[in-house]
Parts: structure tokens; sequence; C-alpha cells
């Protein structure tokens, strides 16, 4: 199966906060996504809000409720009471938490997990009995102890922090060594019985490498890269373009 793509819509968001007005419209921007193939939206709504709003959920909710069931709703977060409340009342068909402090500019390490192995297993179960699939942010260090604490919180999935792999786009050498590393952490967590996505700066340029190390990839969530592909090819293109990246048959 072809890694899915689920649009992070944080970027776009961002621009529309500029200026008090309605565009760009960030529901509009996730039709034309999962029209032109996505599998699915991601968003991650800060404590400040200032990308995505916690207004912004219950509209994108139902966009994907109304028309496109098949697709899914991935909210991404730091497990804050407030956090989880908004995920408990949306009900996204994934929750990926990470491990942000609120000051963050953006995602920049995956957690701790030696360190915040009880925080985790307690929100992981609130959020299955809810009904919700868990992926937890993790470095791509190639630890495989970090893989099997992560395991050990009852999570589905992890997703690969992959942003180090793909700031190296002018050194093709290290670009490999963090790939092999990254692809390392994928197969613990593979022989663990973890599903596996990835996400963070990458590109139609970088994601077949990834792909083919990682064949069996579940997910990549793209949003920085893709957003400033959009202005050249367009929304619509650009998602075709990130699809065939991930392997998927998109005419």
């Amino acid at each position: 199966m072809p890694a899915k793509l689920s649009v992070n819509l944080n970027a776009i968001a961002m621009l529309r906060n500029r200026r008090d007005l309605p565009w760009p419209d960030v529901a509009h921007f996730g039709r034309i996504a999962l029209q032109a193939g996505a599998s699915g939206l991601t968003v991650h709504p800060r404590p400040d809000q200032r990308h995505i709003r916690f207004s912004d959920l219950p509209v994108l909710r139902a966009l994907i409720d109304d028309e496109f069931p098949q697709a899914e709703f991935n909210i991404e977060g730091y497990p804050s009471e407030d956090f989880l409340l908004l995920c408990e009342e949306t009900q996204p068909e994934q929750v990926t938490l990470v491990p942000d402090d609120p000051t963050q500019a953006t995602s920049d390490h995956g957690w701790n997990f030696r360190q915040h192995s009880v925080l985790l297993k307690e929100t992981v179960t609130r959020l299955k009995a809810g009904g919700v699939r868990v992926s937890l942010f993790a470095d791509g260090d190639g630890d495989a102890e970090a893989v099997r604490l992560a395991a050990e919180t009852g999570a589905a999935r992890i997703e690969l922090y992959t942003g180090p792999y793909g700031g190296c786009f002018d050194n093709p050498q290290k670009a490999a060594a963090l790939l092999d590393k990254l692809g390392e952490t994928a197969d613990h967590a593979k022989n663990l019985g973890l599903d596996v996505n990835a996400g963070h700066d990458l590109t139609v340029a970088n994601l077949p490498a990834l792909i083919r190390r990682i064949p069996y990839l579940a997910e990549t969530s793209i949003g920085h890269g893709l957003t400033a592909d959009a202005m050249e090819y367009g929304m619509a293109e650009t998602v075709r373009r990130f699809c065939r990246a991930c392997g998927q048959p998109i005419s």
C-alpha cells in the first residue's frame, strides 16, 4: 500500500491570520486537497491559535464528514487538558502527540519516552477509550529502546520526525546517513507492531528515497513544503505531485 498523504493546513491558516479577513479559506483549501487525492487533513491547534484556530476544528470535521467520509482528520498537539478536550469534542480519526513547548515556532524533536512514559500511557489510554488512534512523534535516530517504550504506551503508531533529513537538501551524504537512521527506527517500530508515519520538511524531491527505505510507511503529514509548492503549481496539482512522490498512482 502506498503511503497516504495528509495535508497540513497550518501554513494556510497562518497566512489567513495576517489579516482580519476570511481568506485564504482553510476549509476551501482542505476541500481542494481532498478532491485532488489527499487522504486526510492535519492541523496543529496551538494554545495561542497563531495559525489553526479552535473554531476551525468543527468546520474541518464537518467538511470531512459531509463531503469526504473516507478521509481522516489528524490533530497534532501537546497533551494538555485543553488540547485533550478539543480532541474529545472534535473526534479526529488520529491524534498525534508532540512534545512541543507552547513557545516553539514548530515541532523540532520527538518525545523523550523514558522521561514521559507515564504521561503518554495515561494520555494514550484516555484517547483510545474515545475511539481515537494515537501516534507519537519520535526522533528517527535508530534508538531501539525508545521505540520499545513508545510501543509500551499502547499507541498504534509513531510519526518519525524527518526535519533533520529534510534540512539536508544540499548535503546528499548527510541525508543518506539520516535516512538510514530513520529506516532503522521504522524497522524497530514495525517489528514491535507499530505502524509508521512521517512528517516535517518532506518534499517531492526527498519523499521517494524515504518511501524506498520505508516501503511500509503508512502516512506522511506535509504542510510547509506543500504550501510553498502550491504557490507555483496550485494546490490541486501540488497535492497530485506529492501523492505521486508517495507512490500513489495519481493521473
